[in-house]
């Protein structure tokens, strides 16, 4: 029973009419009824009983439901303090002067914000919270914002020497806002393709989170530059990092010039050996003298790329790393200790490894085999999502679903009849379609000894029976032309509908009552009594109704029937409403894989369009058709979904980057991801269904987070293939290792929760997604770029030449001349000692040591 039915039979009732009787209480009243007769039945059998009562309604999913959407709020308050703890470890440094752990507290804070406030949002414009929602959007995308963040704070860092600090900012956004516009875009378009997924619940979850990254990219591009100005300005007056109040301990003393301050001259004396180029300019007679932006104060190595890759970043640096020999063997030791960084590991340890011909065949080996195995593993992934893998194992309600899935497999489905045609003229066509309906090898047959039964088969006999009755009443004499009160009360049921003709003005004729029938020779009800005679059976025949679960809608006007008032208006019946909604029950049985589902709800669905070319619009109800019909059309629309945003992906890339080169090895990295996704779902025996769908085309978008920055850093350059390779992993090695890590941490909260469904299907596939990401972004994507890579898209003013990089600096002072075969006739190269002084006070962002007062 409907909460609608158990309000319209208690509509007027005196046991309601004091109590504001409506729907939403009779719901009420039905939920409190099924949890009150599934906790009785568990509870009928004592503890040690060896029989066992599984019990389960609608209530109890709609329960079950309803917990999987709460927000656990420990687990989000968990995940963010982990991410902020990270954040802010992370960007901590020895030198409190540069060190952001303030900016990585703040960067969290505000990337929380942000999803508060798209999910605010999205409530406003109505789109429907989910248990996707409330479970899994918070942290993930906590996680895909603050990528954003680790890379405009690591970039901030590495602005030119010679940027003006009111520039720093735009300097900053000029080289990685392009990364962090085109990973946004590109997230908000595969959640936005996950649309095409044809799930309500998913479509509502794609929608939230293309908002929700929407957000992020507004606050991360408006918000979070502010806070890195007010950080500089922090670290201009030498205040402590997150402790902003206090002074740095380290204002008194000065050791080393980052690049992106300004040197003022100073007490300490330094000395070190640097190369300039000097250009005599004719029109002015005036000597000039330049230093290379990059000065290579180390003994010459045998491999290019290495003693390119591993000279010091920038000349003043150089100059101040030269003082080691003056310094105790101690405190350098401790000084390379503390200037441990992910981009120093990725400078002087990986991308040398990585871009060694060995290893990029064995990088190439290795992702060809794993592409090879994930294309197996697609082969194993099985469609199907079964109730058993929502429900927690272990509660009642899982016993429940596992014995009905193993011992019964019954399923109660309906065949739904809609308005739009006339039911009183359709009959032989909804005959035809319950016959076709119940010749489905899925459908439970009813006993030999029994016919199938709809509502218009219990109208159509009960009909028969009281047509039966008045026969026999009309030959016995009990019955005549003027009087039915001798005769019984079928009799005079009958003949009432006799006399019914329909007509407003004439609606009596006593002429046919034996002209005519009730049920004509066809089995088929006479159109002009079909409605009034669905009135009559409605109130006459409570059992029938019942039996055949019909739900008219609407339903038939309620009539009293008196055998013995024979006034004119008890002969008069008022018609039914023409239906707009009715149903067949049916039972499925058999239904074990989602296979058995598939083929019977193809069945149901050509036997409602064989239907449907008859006239009448019908349409199958029931859980099977609510879980499982998403996979007759899963996989093509999985397909279409990951094509089309594979395109728009090229084309997105191709217009910011302005490379088309370099957008298809995106392109083609993204889809060597979702393969591998795809494969190792199937290995890992996880099922295909809507929700691993919207993972697998959102992993398009995510995975930009790993392969654009290296691809911009790529382009953006100077140098072969390999020094440029080595260079933009220098550049993103640390934000998109931070970025990882941080997604690793905002999921890491959805392995506690109480539902397998969440672990395997979210905490997992997210995290070997986020691995893989990491595994392409660093080591593929590098030595495919190292081989196929495009030319760069930056030009230098002047060429660098490992000649005049490279050289041992000579130990004693003087000059050296020579003319460079890799410089312009016009320029000399200079070889000399020179003494550099550093005046207090010291600079924004210095990592000091105690200036030594020993002449040099």
């Amino acid at each position: 029973m409907s909460p609608r039915q158990l309000y319209e039979h208690f509509r007027g009732d005196y046991q309601t009419h004091d109590i504001g009787w409506s729907e939403e209480q009779a719901s009420t009243v039905l939920q409190t009824w099924q949890r009150r007769f599934v906790q009785l039945a568990q509870e009928a059998l004592p503890a040690n009983a060896s029989q066992k009562i599984h019990a389960f309604s609608s209530t109890s999913l709609d329960d079950i439901l309803h917990e999987f959407s709460e927000v656990s709020a420990a687990r989000v308050v968990g995940g963010y303090l982990l991410m902020l703890a990270y954040a802010c470890v992370t960007m901590l440094r020895w030198d409190c002067a540069q060190s952001q752990g303030a900016v990585g507290l703040a960067g969290v804070l505000l990337v929380a914000l942000a999803v508060a406030s798209g999910l605010g949002l999205c409530a406003l414009l109505g789109i429907t919270f989910n248990a996707a929602t409330t479970q899994v959007l918070p942290f993930l995308a906590l996680g895909i914002g603050v990528d954003d963040i680790f890379l405009l704070a690591h970039a901030f860092t590495k602005a030119p020497p010679d940027t003006p600090l009111p520039e720093r900012m735009g300097e900053c956004l000029r080289r990685t806002g392009t990364s962090v516009a085109l990973t946004s875009i590109n997230n908000m378009v595969a959640f936005f393709m996950a649309v095409l997924v044809p799930i309500p619940a998913l479509r509502a979850f794609s929608l939230q989170a293309a908002i929700v990254v929407g957000c992020n990219f507004a606050a991360v591009m408006l918000v979070f530059p502010a806070i890195l100005s007010l950080d500089l300005r922090r670290r201009h007056r030498q205040r402590l990092d997150v402790l902003c109040c206090f002074s740095s301990p380290c204002s008194a003393q000065v050791i080393q010039i980052l690049p992106q301050e300004t040197v003022p001259m100073g007490v300490a004396h330094l000395t070190a050996t640097v190369q300039a180029f000097t250009h005599c300019e004719t029109s002015s007679q005036h000597v000039v003298t330049i230093l290379p932006p990059q000065t290579h104060l180390m003994s010459p190595s045998s491999d290019p790329l290495n003693s390119e890759l591993c000279s010091p970043g920038g000349s003043t640096r150089d100059l101040l790393g030269q003082e080691e020999g003056t310094r105790p063997k101690a405190a350098c030791e401790s000084l390379l200790c503390a200037q441990w960084t992910l981009a120093h590991f990725a400078r002087y340890q990986f991308a040398p490894l990585l871009l060694q011909t060995q290893a990029k065949a064995l990088v190439l080996v290795f992702f060809g085999a794993l592409l090879g195995l994930s294309l197996y593993g697609t082969t194993l992934v099985q469609d199907g999502l079964a109730l058993t893998d929502v429900v927690p194992r272990g509660t009642k309600e899982h016993a429940f679903l596992s014995a009905q899935l193993r011992y019964f497999s019954l399923y109660e489905v309906a065949l739904v009849t809609q308005g739009g045609f006339d039911y009183a003229h359709s009959q032989r066509a909804l005959f035809d379609l319950h016959q076709r309906f119940s010749s489905l090898k899925a459908v439970l047959p009813p006993p030999a000894t029994q016919a199938p039964r709809t509502w218009l088969h219990y109208y159509r006999n009960w009909l028969q029976g009281i047509q039966a009755a008045f026969d026999q009443d009309w030959a016995s004499g009990r019955i005549t032309r003027h009087s039915y009160r001798n005769g019984s009360e079928d009799g005079a049921l009958a003949y009432k509908l006799l006399i019914q003709t329909g007509n407003s003005q004439e609606p009596l004729d006593f002429n046919q009552l034996t002209t005519r029938k009730l049920v004509d020779e066809e089995g088929l009800i006479p159109p002009e009594l079909f409605y009034m005679g669905l009135t009559v059976w409605v109130s006459s025949d409570p059992l029938g109704l019942a039996a055949s679960q019909a739900n008219f809608y609407p339903p038939p006007p309620e009539w009293l029937h008196d055998k013995y008032d024979t006034t004119g208006e008890n002969l008069r019946i008022p018609a039914a409403q023409p239906l707009e909604f009715a149903q067949f029950p049916f039972l499925l049985h058999g239904l074990q894989k989602t296979a058995d589902f598939v083929e019977a709800i193809k069945g149901a669905r050509e036997a409602c369009m064989e239907a449907g070319q008859a006239g009448v619009h019908a349409y199958p109800s029931g859980s099977p058709f609510l879980f499982w019909e998403q996979y007759l059309g899963l996989r093509r629309c999985f397909l279409l979904a990951v094509c089309i945003l594979l395109v728009c992906t090229f084309l997105v890339c191709t217009l910011l980057l302005l490379n088309p080169w370099t957008a298809s090895l995106i392109v083609l990295v993204l889809a060597m991801m979702t393969v591998e996704l795809f494969g190792i779902m199937g290995f890992l025996g996880i099922k295909l269904s809507a929700i691993p769908v919207v993972i697998l085309v959102a992993s398009v978008g995510i995975g930009v987070e790993f392969t654009v920055h290296v691809a911009l850093g790529f382009l953006t350059t100077q140098g072969n293939r390999d020094l440029r390779a080595a260079r933009a992993l220098e550049q993103t090695f640390a934000p998109v290792t931070d970025g990882a890590v941080s997604t690793l941490l905002g999921l890491l909260m959805l392995a506690g929760s109480n539902f397998d469904f969440i672990i395997r299907y979210f905490f997992v596939v997210l995290t070997v997604l986020t691995l893989l990401g990491l595994l392409h972004g660093l080591l593929l994507l590098p030595v495919l770029l190292s081989i196929l890579g495009p030319p760069p898209q930056v030009v230098q003013v002047y060429k660098e030449s490992p000649q005049v990089l490279s050289p041992a600096a000579p130990r004693g002072g003087g000059l050296r001349w020579g003319m460079s075969p890799t410089l312009p006739q016009s320029f000399a190269r200079v070889t000399t000692s020179m003494t550099v002084a550093l005046h207090p006070p010291p600079l924004p962002g210095a990592y000091v040591h105690p200036a030594s007062d020993e002449p040099t």
